[in-house]
């Protein structure tokens, strides 16, 4: 996929979209758990606050007892990571604390007091570390009076991290796995969203082929806009084109009589002024391949996007035919191998002449042999024409591209290749000129295929 694609642009944009969002997406999660995990966390330190709350008792000193500790084995184990701290306020009489064996020598303190009941919040480990605490105060009777207590129970937050990690290590391969689950169906949606513009380029080619003349009307709505300015850039250019043809063929209807003039005044000067004539019949005969030339030349830009094709085989079949029953055809060897199913980009007429000048040519300079090859392959498709004549040299080869004559002792040499090169160029082909193999003179015509 090219850098220029918009399937490539619309999938890598829709990519990083969905990757910000799965970020944004991870990272509430891992707030709301942890928030989840804070609010379990604390609502179980309250129940086993309620617990110790409805067994605690004051000795006879005024002392807090509690007759069972919570079942809990790190309640027992020295910073075990579960703690728990019974305090009745230091100016009440006989004020003590009472905790549990996990805090060993240390004491938790109690959560600030706060609006809610119970009171949760974050308080200093014994070992360092942070803890979730919840504090509840409750009040006892006592001989003396209701005594205060406040029950506080606390649990270290490395063991809730623990569970954090628990909870990412599942949480980013399942982003992950949802991140190319997402992809893959954005890829198919683009895909299936771009569809239309493919089948555009499948008719574009289709018209290029010459099978359609103009695109259907069975588009979305949002790409009828285009289509129907398409075919009416298709309407416009045939009817410019129609008009180009008509006027080149009245240009040369024009010039067809002015021509056959000098042609006559030439013929008829012969005798008294024999330097004239022929400088008039050869000036005549100049303008007259010139005229020609034009005309294969709006002949060729005709085409435009509406182009026709047709077969190689069968024409290259019948003008040999038809240049083998002259004189100098009957002595040569034709050698055609030209593969079925190739298609020139062109309509008949321009292949027809296409192939007339140049076997016409090949066949007034070889000696023996005319060798004639066509297939498609690797996306360009092409005939190859050579025979065993002379051949040209490269400065015939540059003044044939120049639309000059090659050699002025046989007549329209040069010319008609001139005009070859100018009706393959009219239909996208090109036209290489080199030496064969064979010896003489190489014409390569070649054309891309179009993709299907």
């Amino acid at each position: 996929m090219r850098s220029g694609s918009l399937r490539l642009r619309l999938g890598l944009a829709a990519a990083g979209l969905i990757a910000l969002a799965l970020a944004l997406a991870g990272i509430g999660l891992t707030l709301i758990f942890d928030r989840v995990l804070d609010a379990r966390t604390a609502d179980g330190l309250d129940r086993t606050a309620k617990l110790i709350a409805g067994q605690v008792a004051l000795a006879p000193d005024g002392a807090p007892t509690l007759p069972r500790e919570p079942p809990d084995s790190r309640f027992s184990t020295p910073y075990g990571g579960l703690y728990w701290q019974i305090d009745r306020p230091v100016e009440a009489a006989g004020g003590a604390t009472l905790r549990s064996r996990s805090l060993w020598d240390r004491s938790l303190g109690t959560v600030p007091d706060a609006a809610q009941e119970p009171a949760v919040g974050d308080l200093a480990g014994p070992d360092g570390g942070r803890l979730i605490a919840v504090t509840r105060r409750v009040t006892i009777p006592d001989r003396t009076g209701p005594v205060a207590l406040a029950v506080t129970v606390a649990e270290d937050r490395r063991d809730l991290a623990q569970s954090r990690a628990t909870f990412l290590r599942l949480l980013v391969p399942s982003l992950g796995a949802l991140f190319a689950a997402l992809t893959l169906a954005m890829s198919l949606f683009v895909r299936r969203a771009l569809a239309p513009f493919r089948t555009l380029r499948a008719d574009l080619a289709a018209i290029h082929a010459g099978t359609r003349t103009r695109l259907p009307d069975t588009f979305p709505e949002e790409v009828r806009p285009l289509v129907a300015d398409l075919n009416r850039l298709l309407d416009a250019q045939e009817r410019d084109l129609e008009r180009a043809r008509t006027g080149a063929g009245d240009m040369a209807h024009g010039l067809k009589t002015p021509l056959a003039v000098l042609d006559a005044l030439a013929r008829r000067t012969e005798g008294g002024h024999p330097a004239l004539a022929a400088e008039i019949a050869e000036q005549a005969h100049a303008m007259a391949r010139q005229v020609e030339r034009t005309l294969a030349r709006a002949r060729a830009a005709s085409g435009g996007l509406r182009r026709k094709a047709c077969q190689v085989a069968p024409a290259v079949a019948k003008i040999a035919g038809a240049l083998k029953r002259l004189p100098e055809g009957e002595a040569l060897r034709w050698e055609i191998a030209v593969s079925d199913g190739l298609a020139f980009p062109g309509d008949e007429g321009d292949l027809t002449e296409i192939l007339g000048n140049l076997l016409d040519n090949a066949r007034k300079w070889a000696h023996r042999r005319i060798r004639v090859s066509g297939r498609a392959e690797g996306g360009e498709a092409g005939l190859v024409l050579e025979d065993d004549g002379p051949g040209m040299s490269e400065a015939a080869i540059a003044g044939i591209a120049r639309g000059r004559r090659w050699d002025e002792t046989r007549p329209g040499t040069g010319f008609g290749i001139a005009i070859a090169r100018d009706l393959a160029e009219g239909v996208g082909a090109r036209l290489r000129l080199s030496r064969s193999e064979l010896g003489g003179l190489k014409v390569e015509l070649c054309w891309p295929v179009p993709a299907a």
